[in-house]
């Protein structure tokens, strides 16, 4: 990376990643829960490999991408011990690439999805965990399930080997005020727990990815424990 000044950028993360903690911190207190079961994903769409490695030296262990090929990429690249997340939209066609690249896809949004996502699993020797995306809102431009007909593709993807559904996610609406998709944050957390009732064999209703970087504090006093922040931690893009 030309011009690239390690120990600036490396401090400008470190504070980035301070800050974004003590809010989590806040939030999880407010909330009467405890601030070390929120995971921090570190959204890198776009970041360097350069940068993605600094943000590990920071303390970052956990880092999520968009896209299979930049995820492909930077796996290539770099050679340093942090969990790898799809996070976006997963085609059929390229589950391949990344099946045996990283800790969990959060983007199951379909059973012809899972069927993929199972063979490459058992093709790669793995037990892959994912998580299923529930579009809450119904918006249109938005991937995701139903949340009406979520617990039926839980239901069969549970008999899937190689799969682990170990929670939900869900992207919320862009909105100046959080507090106007409060509700959305309220409503995944309410059908996880429904889900959990029925005692799924092979389903673990764990985690709840929800809240990115302008809305993460109001998901996490809903209920989230895995927060996706890119903008907060790297700058705007």
């Amino acid at each position: 990376m030309t011009g690239y000044d390690y120990a600036e950028d490396q401090e400008n993360i470190r504070e980035n990643y301070e800050k974004i903690m003590a809010r989590i911190r806040g939030a999880a207190e407010r909330s009467g829960r405890d601030p070390g079961e929120i995971k921090l994903i570190a959204v890198s769409k776009t970041v360097t490999a350069d940068r993605v490695k600094t943000a590990f030296e920071a303390g970052i262990t956990d880092f999520g991408e968009n896209r299979v090929q930049e995820l492909c990429d930077k796996t290539d690249i770099l050679n340093i011990g942090c969990n790898w997340h799809l996070i976006g939209h997963l085609q059929t066609n390229k589950v391949k690439y990344i099946a045996d690249r990283v800790s969990m896809i959060h983007s199951l949004d379909s059973l012809e999805l899972a069927d993929e996502i199972q063979k490459r699993a058992q093709k790669a020797g793995r037990r892959l965990d994912v998580l299923v995306q529930v579009n809450v809102a119904g918006e249109q431009s938005k991937f995701g399930i139903k949340p009406e007909e979520t617990l039926g593709v839980v239901k069969a993807a549970s008999g899937m080997e190689n799969i682990r559904i170990k929670g939900l996610m869900t992207i919320a609406p862009m909105s100046e005020n959080p507090e106007n998709i409060r509700w959305v944050f309220a409503n995944l957390r309410k059908l996880l727990i429904d889900i959990r009732k029925e005692n799924i064999d092979n389903i673990d209703m764990d985690y709840l990815s929800m809240g990115m970087s302008n809305d993460f504090e109001v998901a996490i006093e809903e209920g989230s424990n895995m927060v996706r922040i890119g903008t907060a931690l790297f700058g705007k893009r």
